[in-house]
């Protein structure tokens, strides 16, 4: 018998299910949505099913979507099945189709309404579905396990406020996780809040992003970058969140009286911030890379405002402050730099990926920092000494090596359970 919370979630989203278009069209007028492929998200096919085994891999956007790249190649080599991609947002489709291999094929996930996930689920007939990171809906989910699909919740993350709130519709939590027969979390005190929720099979596989490959970069884009920049110090604030420029910027004004001829990249998580981010620099000389601009010799903030490119800077900077980290956000990804052997730096807020940071942190000897006071003093050691911010960038890497592993214990669940006669 359904949850007293799933059975109103469910009658309240088939009400508001004649409203969807029209949601639909408003968020593609502000680009929230790919116009031309808005039947995907009422649950409508653009392409036809593909014969023989079809495994479902779902991420909510981008960093979901990348994380199960390796686990997407890894899985085709050991069943030989196409895999079906979703996901719910422009950009997440737009990487998708850039990188995804030729087995596999990207679909906007339906909005969790019971006609669209039933289109969507009935065309689609997966023999597996494999939800990453944490993002469960209900409907879609539910359908799933009506229909048969088993079901797995691999890369799990839930943070302690997520668990907290969960804790308050137990019972909902429960009837939801139960839906999957394994879940994969990406460590022990993940699993000890899934297993408290009702996770039925919870065990401890790792991150599936410390065995993604390395960003990539374009060759041509990172000589003409090391050009216009030169022999400039370099300071590097990737992946920056609303709310940390206004700390980042006052540590390049001090670093700046060190080394006047500082160069700092801002690489914002959402390029379109980058008109509010160019104010925010006020006198300071900047250049937008999504207006096709190069840093000058004049330029003390470049704003690389633009998808696709942090493979670029990562490879260019010695060391990087890493955003999401002095907001309660929980940190971006310290393993993309750290594989490059660019030296990590982040706030105290590192809880989205507390193994990774934790791992390159003890490996480098230092990388945690408090304000602009700190960051400054820190990066100013580093841009003071090129053998030392090498030898940082080094152990990095070698933390970040460390971490491996759990693309095989993944797909090693995921062929278990689809061996599994029930």
């Amino acid at each position: 018998m359904a949850s007293i919370g799933i059975t109103a979630y469910r009658l309240a989203t088939a009400a508001l299910s004649p409203a969807a278009p029209m949601l639909l069209r408003r968020r593609s007028l502000r680009g929230k949505e790919h116009s031309e492929r808005s039947d995907e998200r009422l649950g409508h096919a653009s392409r036809p099913r593909p014969e023989g085994t079809l495994l479902w891999v779902h991420g909510a956007s981008v960093g979901e979507c990348l994380a199960a790249l390796p686990l997407i190649d890894a899985l085709y080599e050991v069943l030989h099945c196409r895999v079906l991609v979703s996901s719910g947002t422009v950009t997440s489709a737009k990487v998708m189709h850039d990188r995804l291999p030729p087995h596999a094929f990207h679909q906007f996930v339906p909005i969790d309404t019971p006609a669209a996930t039933a289109r969507f689920l009935d065309h689609w007939k997966p023999q597996a579905g494999l939800f990453v990171d944490s993002d469960i809906w209900p409907n879609l989910v539910l359908g799933a396990r009506e229909r048969g699909v088993k079901l797995a919740l691999v890369n799990a993350r839930m943070s302690e406020r997520s668990y907290n709130s969960w804790r308050w519709v137990h019972a909902t939590a429960q009837e939801l996780l139960s839906s999957f027969r394994v879940c994969l979390a990406q460590d022990e005190e993940i699993a000890a809040r899934f297993r408290a929720l009702g996770a039925p099979d919870v065990r401890v596989a790792g991150s599936l992003k410390a065995d993604a490959p390395v960003l990539p970069a374009d060759k041509d884009k990172l000589e003409a970058l090391r050009a216009s920049i030169g022999t400039r110090p370099l300071f590097l604030a990737a992946q920056t969140h609303p709310g940390e420029e206004e700390t980042v910027l006052p540590a390049h004004d001090a670093l700046r009286q060190r080394f006047p001829d500082l160069l700092t990249v801002i690489v914002p998580r959402h390029p379109e911030r980058a008109g509010d981010i160019a104010m925010l620099c006020g006198t300071r000389p900047v250049k937008r890379r999504g207006a096709g601009e190069m840093p000058e010799a004049g330029t003390a903030v470049y704003i690389a405002d633009t998808m696709g490119e942090l493979g670029l800077f990562y490879r260019l900077a010695p060391f990087a402050f890493v955003g999401g980290s002095l907001i309660r956000h929980g940190g971006q990804n310290p393993l993309e730099p750290a594989k490059l052997a660019c030296a990590v730096l982040a706030g105290p807020h590192t809880f989205n990926f507390t193994t990774a940071y934790e791992a390159v942190f003890a490996a480098q000897g230092c990388g945690l920092v408090q304000g602009s006071a700190g960051i400054a003093e820190l990066a100013a050691k580093l841009l003071g000494d090129a053998g030392e911010a090498e030898r940082l960038g080094k152990a990095a890497a070698e933390g970040a090596g460390k971490l491996g592993g759990a693309v095989a214990k993944t797909v090693a669940a995921v062929v278990k359970m689809l061996d599994a006669r029930t």
